[in-house]
């Protein structure tokens, strides 16, 4: 008999929705400060998710959803380059999920 893997779920910061963690972007803060979209899933730092959809990136950004999950003040302008990175990542996947 085999046994069935557990697949990891992990909670986007946009909607609240779980979904499982291959599906979701991950958002790194790095060890210099700085926050990136990580498309890998395994960029060094701290990270948090949110699903590959412009609702939920707008959502983060609107109600500063990052902020309270890193638990410090974070700039309009991180938002702003947070944006692009999504955008040109999903481009790059083809809108879909991004793997």
């Amino acid at each position: 008999m085999l046994k069935q893997r557990k697949v990891p779920v992990r909670m986007c910061i946009g909607c609240g929705e779980k979904r499982p963690k291959k599906e979701m972007l991950r958002i790194v803060r790095t060890p210099e400060g700085e926050f990136h979209v990580d498309a890998t899933g395994r960029q060094n730092g701290r990270g948090c998710y949110i699903c590959p959809k412009a609702e939920c990136m707008d959502a983060m950004c609107k109600q500063k959803r990052l902020a309270r999950s890193y638990e410090m003040n974070i700039e309009q302008a991180v938002y702003d380059s947070l944006k692009e990175e999504f955008k040109a990542c999903l481009v790059k996947n083809g809108g879909g999920a991004v793997e």
